[in-house]
């Protein structure tokens, strides 16, 4: 059985409290794992759109690749100014209007 003493029962509580991380900082923490997060997502997001695809300087160097796709059978390409690296990529999906 525990102590009824004040000082011990304050001791008890101060020892709980730490034993659970801290719970002064929980919105610190939760921003922090937030902020993380969307970086993580943003990195994967520019790591598809753009880190894996060709990079073209100009918009006559992607269409020069679009028809050199189409000699090999490839169509409906189209050029998109990235706006990651504001160089040119090459896509199929449909273009929007």
């Amino acid at each position: 059985m525990g102590s009824k003493k004040r000082s011990a029962r304050a001791k008890q509580v101060a020892e709980f409290k730490a034993s659970l991380g801290g719970m002064d900082d929980v919105f610190g923490r939760e921003e922090r794992r937030r902020i993380a997060a969307s970086e993580e997502k943003e990195a994967a997001l520019r790591r598809k759109a753009c880190e894996s695809k060709n990079r073209y300087s100009c918009k006559s160097d992607a269409d020069q690749a679009i028809l050199s796709c189409a000699a090999y059978g490839t169509t409906g390409l189209h050029a998109y100014r990235c706006p990651y690296c504001n160089g040119w990529h090459l896509t199929s999906k449909p273009e929007r209007r």
